[in-house]
């Protein structure tokens, strides 16, 4: 996942928004967005190659979602897959302080890691070992820290503001998911790699033939009038940006 953006206790109607896109290799196997029939609670993508996956609810409202942190230089290719934190966190019922006490942070790559439980929002990375407690407010990532300015981030976070407006109609959100608009060199974050893939990753929509945006999922969490409720749509993508298949997920959150 290379973009999250995500609006907590922003709005009165939708007390969690979360507007995604992954980028990763093509050729890389990936099982789309679905309730697990090991873990039927758990409804996420999954990394068919190592086993995890990068963003997934459950029908208990546990939600969580991984980006990479970039950084070619420290990156160990005997480390541990990173999202298998999304789906340990998603198939148990442990607090979110025990579960971040619990992680050997430094065995991974680094790794931002946004994690909730329906009443509370943290954030954490393994580069800095820190983690927090989200405020109600709009929050970017992509494959910095929370809230680094790469332009896409910025750009991305405005379009989510002003689009909370429109709740519950998703189109402005699908429209930001989809802006790929690259952005000029001397905008470009320096992060290790060639200015070719720096400009490719610019977008927050990644148009490429062998490495691109995969999937864009549209999570909201509804206060509802009884019980909260979950919708959850995945759009997945073919190299060049072609349209793959449609998902969409509807229900009711139960505590």
């Amino acid at each position: 996942m290379c973009l999250i953006l995500l609006a907590w206790q922003a709005h009165p109607d939708f007390p969690l928004v979360v507007a995604a896109n992954r980028d990763e290799f093509f050729a890389r196997p990936t099982a789309p967005a679905a309730f697990w029939p090991e873990a039927p609670e758990v409804l996420a993508g999954r990394d068919l190659a190592a086993g995890g996956s990068w963003l997934g609810i459950t029908r208990r409202g546990r939600f969580a979602a991984l980006t990479n942190f970039r950084d070619p230089y420290r990156q160990r290719p005997e480390a541990p897959s990173r999202g298998r934190l999304v789906a340990d966190f998603l198939t148990t019922d442990v607090a979110i302080e025990d579960f971040l006490d619990s992680l050997d942070a430094a065995a991974y790559n680094g790794f931002n890691l946004l994690l909730g439980d329906g009443k509370r929002l943290f954030a954490f990375s393994n580069v800095t070992l820190r983690r927090h407690e989200l405020a109600p407010g709009v929050y970017g990532l992509s494959n910095a820290l929370l809230d680094t300015p790469w332009p896409k981030v910025g750009r991305a976070k405005a379009a989510l503001a002003a689009a909370l407006d429109a709740l519950p109609d998703e189109a402005a959100l699908w429209r930001l998911l989809a802006d790929d608009t690259v952005f000029p060199d001397e905008a470009l974050p320096s992060t290790g790699v060639s200015l070719e893939w720096e400009r490719l990753l610019s977008a927050a929509f990644v148009r490429g033939r062998d490495y691109g945006t995969r999937a864009s999922t549209v999570l909201k969490v509804g206060a509802g009038g009884t019980a909260p409720y979950v919708t959850f749509d995945e759009q997945t993508w073919l190299p060049g940006g072609q349209a793959g298949a449609r998902r969409r997920f509807r229900f009711s959150v139960t505590r």
